[in-house]
């Protein structure tokens, strides 16, 4: 039953991940380019050759893919690490492991909570991903 369980809840979890980051991401994708060439370009003599859909998405997608890399590189290098500090700001579990490590430290911690500290990671150690 445990296994059953389990089983469910991380396939429940991978499913959601293959859905919002892969399958809609596509759909999504497709979705734009159609919009775009409807209102764009369908029917426009302006734009010449691009008036086939095909060409529209391939010439979308080449230009389209490393900008998005481009934006997704300069994210990771300097907003990434401003949201991860204000994530600790807000995540109470790094909190307190932060200050129990300064009450070590600074010897305030009592054994009762070194203790309990090192059962908690311990804990997590011993967890396999197949257990979640």
């Amino acid at each position: 039953m445990v296994f059953e369980k389990n089983f469910l809840r991380k396939s429940w979890y991978d499913g959601r991940i293959g859905h919002s980051t892969y399958l809609m991401f596509l759909l999504v994708f497709l979705n734009f380019i159609l919009i775009a060439f409807n209102y764009l370009l369908e029917g426009s003599s302006f734009f010449g050759n691009l008036s086939s859909l095909w060409m529209f998405g391939i010439i979308f997608t080449i230009i389209y893919f490393p900008a998005a890399v481009l934006i997704g590189r300069w994210h990771t290098q300097t907003q990434l690490s401003t949201e991860k500090v204000l994530w600790g700001f807000e995540e109470p579990i790094m909190a307190k492991m932060v200050r129990i490590l300064l009450d070590v430290q600074t010897g305030k911690a009592s054994q009762e909570e070194i203790q309990e500290f090192d059962k908690f990671f311990t804990d997590i150690e011993k967890k396999d991903i197949g257990e979640f």
